[in-house]
C-alpha cells in the first residue's frame, strides 16, 4: 500500500537560488544576493512581507518594493513558484526538482509538503480517463487536525 511521505524543504543549499539566478544570465546586487539568500533558506512558504522582514534583518538599506521586484522576477525567471493558500497573500517557495502536494493547515496555516504515490498514479488515470495526457498538475490539501484525546483516552 502506497504510503505518505511528508518532503522535507530543500534548504541545504543556502546559496541555490543566487546559483541559479547567476546560471539563468541575472544581474545579481547585493540586494538581491540577500533576498535570494534569505529564500533559499526558508523552510516554510513566506509571503513576501515576510521576506522582508529576514531580508531586513540582514540589510536594513532593502525595501518592500526591492522585494516584490526580486520576487517578481525570480518567479518569472522560473526560480520561484508562487502559491496561494487562500490566505490573501501569495507565498512562495524554491522551484524544485521533486515534485510534491501541499496540506493546508487550515487552523494554523502551516504547509505541510508530502509526496503520495498513489494520488500520482491516480491523478495520470482520471486524465486518460478524461481523454488527456497530464502534463502538470498542483495538489492543495486543506484540513484542521484531528482531534487528540486528553490525557491518552478516547473519553
Amino acid at each position: 500500500m502506497p504510503t505518505t511521505e511528508r518532503v522535507e524543504a530543500e534548504n541545504n543549499n543556502p546559496n541555490r537560488i543566487e546559483e541559479l539566478c547567476v546560471k539563468k544570465g541575472m544581474r545579481m546586487t547585493e540586494q538581491r544576493r540577500v533576498i535570494a539568500r534569505v529564500l533559499s533558506e526558508a523552510a516554510d512558504h513566506p509571503d513576501v512581507e515576510e521576506v522582508y522582514r529576514r531580508a531586513s534583518t540582514v540589510d536594513d538599506r532593502i525595501s518592500i518594493a526591492t522585494v516584490y521586484r526580486t520576487v517578481r522576477l525570480f518567479e518569472e525567471a522560473g526560480i520561484l513558484e508562487r502559491h496561494d493558500f487562500r490566505d490573501g497573500r501569495s507565498r512562495y517557495e524554491q522551484v524544485t526538482e521533486e515534485h510534491h502536494d501541499h496540506l493546508i493547515n487550515l487552523q494554523t496555516g502551516e504547509v505541510i509538503e508530502f509526496h503520495n504515490d498513489e494520488i500520482e498514479r491516480l491523478q495520470e488515470v482520471i486524465a486518460r480517463e478524461l481523454g488527456f495526457k497530464l502534463a502538470d498538475h498542483r495538489l492543495e490539501l486543506y484540513g484542521v487536525p484531528l482531534d487528540q484525546p486528553k490525557n491518552g483516552s478516547d473519553s
